[in-house]
């Protein structure tokens, strides 16, 4: 049974007097996308959720992860990726031969 957490809005207000509505829209926009990244650079969101409230697909959240600097291994060594990274250079040689 998964449990279902709360929600959390978030709001604010910038006083800017006759800001073109495009410009508006714009700005909303890549505030909403800073905050979810925000998240899930500290892990409070998975990159699933993120792609979601986003509205876009896990190639797109990959691409902005690389906008954004952050790590699709954030939890993970160096030392642990170069293992990784090797295994599967083996798997695919012995599978290339």
């Amino acid at each position: 049974m998964q449990t279902q957490q709360p929600e959390t809005e978030v709001k604010f207000t910038v006083v800017i007097p006759e800001i073109p509505e495009a410009h508006k829209l714009e700005a909303e926009s890549k505030a909403r996308e800073a905050y979810v990244m925000t998240l899930l650079r500290h892990s409070d969101i998975s990159a699933g959720r993120a792609a979601k409230l986003l509205g876009i697909d896990r190639w797109q959240l990959s691409d902005l992860m690389d906008v954004y600097d952050i790590s699709p291994f954030p939890t993970q060594t160096r030392e642990e990726l170069e293992r990784e990274v090797a295994k599967a250079k083996r798997t695919l040689e012995k599978y290339s031969k």
